[in-house]
């Protein structure tokens, strides 16, 4: 009797524990295969989350691309979702995991997905998908011009694998440009060099602080002057790292930036913004509309964001009267060695969800697939300074076409936003991305933050020392939680607490093993009495 019990009370708990293990991490989705054929008999209903700057010529893209696909495939309806914010999709999909309630294409970045296969079989890895004889790139079924996987810019593919598997598509790609005024630059008494050196920015940008004595600003006779903002503080920090050739962190998620260099660095930019000569984007405001107004020399931003700058920009938020007239020039940032330069690629790209049915998964990839056809790609480059990611796009007639007629209008055609894409094109081969791990986006928000502290405590006349520096390192660690992301030299990765239901399990396993213990215990104690018994 009491050896049923006990085997009753393990039978319970490992169910108990089976019931714990199934509701932490995997939902239960099997990983994906591709079907042998895909299943036209059936009608799907995909979703699709998208980011459009609220751009109407983006979202009437996205459209008729949706129309065009929803022609080719009948069966396949396509409903869209728009956000204005790349961080409101990701906090989105993260909270959909939990509930299997995930779309079935994105548009993300690759930080993010990193993130989002923490889960099991969250999203659909693309190796065999991409080189598919029947579905893949260019495939024998595929019902549109799809491009082949050949001709996929392979730095912009190479970019989104994650943890040795592709797990999207590149979907537009920019990088980040110095929008300048050229004309306050030679007022000042300098020329531009070929190549943009951060020597060159900095004393400028000095010099530019120069008043006159009722307290106007000497070189554009206004009572403000910012000469040098940045957009993207992260991006600069990244790129100034890079240039350096310092360390940053690496694919295990080993986090280096809180090294010399990145002290360095803080200390030159904070020098520079106690005189008031630099800002950001957090601190001043957009760079643009400094640069626009003729109050900035130097606005560094996205190339993506290159209708926002110069006088016959269409994109702004002063007053028309505000605005002056200028001459702006597109370089590339800031280089430390001219003669290897280095900046960072960025832009959207695309990932498929994985769901119970595979026929459905492949319904979505035939979508994300289509969004890389010539006619969305260059549709949508057009609208911003990105530019297509695939050579079938960049070599074609239509695009080739649309780069030689460069200021023909201050649209679609506008003189800066051709340039920035043309400085993406001419310098893809010296463009390069950070290691993406789980824990990539929170160190890539740590690196900005670095320096915003900085200028702050430089513009609260604050002392900038070791010991700040010292302190800004612990305190930026631990409100990013880069201790738990960090990999020790044994090379296991510390996770962090246990979470609750782990904790638990452990729990009932050892209780497991305590009531395994007890009945061999009392089953050899019963055989010894029977035998004393007989003997």
């Amino acid at each position: 009797m009491m050896k049923k019990k006990i085997l009753a009370s393990v039978l319970a708990i490992c169910c108990a524990a089976g019931m714990l293990t199934g509701c932490h991490g995997s939902d239960g989705t099997v990983a994906f295969e591709i079907p042998e054929e895909f299943d036209e008999s059936r009608d799907y209903e995909i979703t699709f989350w998208a980011k459009n700057d609220t751009n109407r010529t983006q979202v009437a893209i996205y459209e008729e691309a949706i129309r065009s696909f929803e022609e080719l495939y009948p069966n396949i309806t396509v409903n869209i979702r728009l956000y204005t914010d790349y961080g409101k999709i990701y906090n989105d999909v993260i909270t959909n995991i939990s509930t299997n309630t995930t779309p079935n294409v994105c548009i993300t970045y690759p930080d993010h997905i990193a993130t989002y296969l923490t889960g099991d079989n969250v999203v659909a890895p693309l190796d065999a998908l991409l080189t598919d004889e029947k579905y893949g790139m260019g495939g024998s079924e595929v019902k549109f011009d799809s491009p082949g996987y050949d001709e996929i810019i392979p730095k912009f593919l190479e970019e989104c694998r994650v943890n040795g598997q592709y797990y999207a598509l590149p979907f537009m790609r920019s990088t980040e440009a110095c929008y300048i005024n050229k004309d306050l630059v030679e007022k000042l008494g300098y020329t531009l060099p070929e190549t943009l050196t951060w020597d060159f920015v900095w004393e400028v940008s000095e010099a530019a602080m120069e008043k006159n004595a009722d307290g106007t600003f000497k070189v554009n006779g206004q009572n403000v002057m910012i000469p040098f903002i940045y957009k993207s503080t992260d991006n600069m920090m990244i790129q100034m790292l890079a240039q350096k050739g310092a360390d940053y962190s690496d694919e295990n998620g080993n986090i280096g930036i809180f090294n010399d260099t990145t002290k360095e660095l803080l200390y030159t930019i904070g020098e520079h913004a106690q005189t008031r000569a630099f800002s950001t984007f957090k601190i001043s405001s957009y760079p643009g509309n400094f640069l626009n107004a003729g109050q900035c020399i130097f606005a560094i931003d996205s190339t993506a964001g290159a209708t926002w700058m110069g006088t016959e920009a269409n994109h702004h938020d002063i007053a028309k009267d505000s605005i002056v007239e200028f001459e702006t020039v597109v370089m590339t940032i800031p280089q430390f060695d001219t003669e290897n330069p280095k900046m960072i690629s960025q832009g959207p790209s695309v990932c498929v969800f994985n769901k119970d049915d595979p026929q459905e998964v492949l319904a979505s990839w035939l979508f994300a697939q289509y969004l890389l056809t010539n006619d969305v790609q260059i549709a949508y480059s057009e609208t911003e300074g990105y530019v297509p990611v695939t050579s079938k796009a960049q070599n074609s007639d239509v695009y080739q076409d649309y780069l030689s007629r460069k200021g023909e209008d201050t649209d679609t055609h506008y003189e800066v936003k051709i340039e920035a894409a043309q400085l993406l094109l001419e310098n893809t081969g010296n463009t390069f991305t950070t290691p993406v791990f789980n824990g990539s986006t929170s160190l890539r928000d740590a690196a900005g933050q670095l320096i915003e502290e900085v200028v702050k405590a430089k513009r609260r006349k604050q002392t900038v020392d070791d010991k700040f520096i010292a302190d800004l390192y612990d305190d930026i660690n631990s409100l990013y939680h880069l201790d738990s992301i960090s990999i020790s030299t044994s090379g296991i990765q510390d996770l962090g607490p246990l979470p609750g239901t782990s904790k638990a399990l452990l729990g009932i396993l050892a209780a497991v093993w305590v009531l395994i213990i007890i009945y061999f215990i009392s089953t050899r104690a019963r055989r010894r009495r029977e035998k004393s018994g007989k003997g």
